[in-house]
């Protein structure tokens, strides 16, 4: 079998080729052209040499997951379904924006955790992604976005840091389907990949990587890839959040916060990014607003509301204009950062909590509903 080589890091791969008896520095040629130029034709890295280029079109592959539909919203927004086997497939979103272009990614296939308002969770879960998967789909959306450019569509070139090759996609955000930390060495793997200035050149600043909750993954994490952290938190208090996100209950908030606080230590940032979708009438009042102020005022954090986006047999509803801006008034009042996230792609179902790609479920279904015994 072919060894893919998306799915190797630098230094693996060039352990890799040392395996072979070649040097390091043709390991870092290869990584540049497969991951800076999108090469995945042997025989176009020209500056290796032909039976270099033989051994290896025998020897290894860069095999990214295929696209199985694309869709382009109105606003710009672009959404990838990719085959990942056996009926199973993930989707990908990329963002563009004037002074960015992010790439919301998937981890898993489907996801363990079933948070009630969130599309992937009712679908259930099959695997983890494998590292070329997960760097795939970053190899991909640079491919097909460079395209879409040449076509005219508007998508801006830039490079992500000092001497990178302009790419579309400038941040990276692990907050698609899956919780990432439970697919942790993979992750990491492959944000080690996006952060190389031998490929995408990234800086841990532009990677996000949002978790529910896995305390002791953050800081696992912490010692081994620090970069910008999103906490997905939706409730102020212990019991909605664990009726709204049943892993609270082996994690409390008390808990996460503890490990979100010792992560600041190390991370890129100085601050938390507290994502807070918005359910109508369960998570939206005022009083919860400053129940949520009181909790965060001993952690650095900005706070990120996402009204609900909606889909089919959810449950819940999407808050009022008025809702919304009376709950980040009282956080502004109480002197946090706070952002309303502008629902983008929505008219093709790639807004956030609205992912839900093609799982073959191998768990038991269960479904948490807000009122329902544990």
């Amino acid at each position: 079998m072919r060894t893919n080589l998306l799915a190797l890091p630098l230094p693996a791969l060039t352990e890799w080729f040392a395996a072979r008896g070649d040097k390091a520095f043709r390991a870092r040629q290869v990584f540049a052209w497969i991951h800076q130029r999108g090469v995945d034709d042997f025989d176009a890295m020209t500056d290796l040499a032909k039976s270099l280029r033989d051994r290896l079109k025998d020897e290894a592959e860069v095999r990214a997951p295929a696209i199985l539909s694309e869709h382009r919203s109105a606003d710009g927004t672009v959404k990838w379904l990719f085959d990942v086997g056996v009926g199973n497939g993930v989707e990908t979103v990329f963002i563009p924006e004037d002074d960015r272009g992010t790439l919301c990614v998937s981890s898993q296939v489907g996801c363990a955790l079933d948070c009630g308002f969130c599309s992937t969770g009712r679908q259930g879960f099959n695997r983890d992604l494998g590292v070329a998967e997960i760097v795939g789909q970053l190899w991909v959306a640079n491919r097909r976005l460079e395209a879409m450019a040449r076509e005219g569509l508007a998508y801006r070139l830039e490079a992500a840091s000092v001497g990178a090759t302009p790419k579309p996609v400038t941040n990276v955000v692990m907050m698609g389907m899956g919780e990432p930390l439970n697919n942790f060495d993979n992750v990491v793997d492959a944000m080690a990949v996006m952060l190389d200035d031998n490929a995408y050149g990234l800086s841990r600043r532009r990677v996000t990587l949002s978790t529910s909750g896995v305390a002791p993954l953050i800081r696992k994490l912490g010692d081994r890839l620090p970069v910008a952290l999103a906490l997905s938190l939706h409730a102020p208090d212990d019991a909605l959040r664990s009726e709204l996100m049943p892993i609270n209950r082996t994690y409390p908030i008390a808990e996460v916060l503890a490990a979100c606080r010792d992560y600041l230590a190390v991370a890129p940032r100085d601050f938390i990014t507290i994502e807070y979708v918005l359910l109508a009438g369960v998570n939206d009042s005022p009083a919860q607003a400053r129940a949520l102020a009181e909790l965060l005022k001993a952690l650095p954090s900005k706070v990120n509301l996402i009204p609900f986006n909606p889909f089919p047999d959810s449950g819940f509803a999407k808050p009022s204009v008025a809702s919304v801006a009376a709950f980040r008034d009282v956080l502004v009042k109480a002197g946090f950062v706070t952002t309303v996230r502008k629902t983008r792609g929505d008219d093709i179902d790639a807004a956030c909590g609205q992912l839900a790609g093609q799982v073959v479920n191998r768990m038991k279904p269960r479904v948490v509903r807000i009122g329902a015994s544990a």
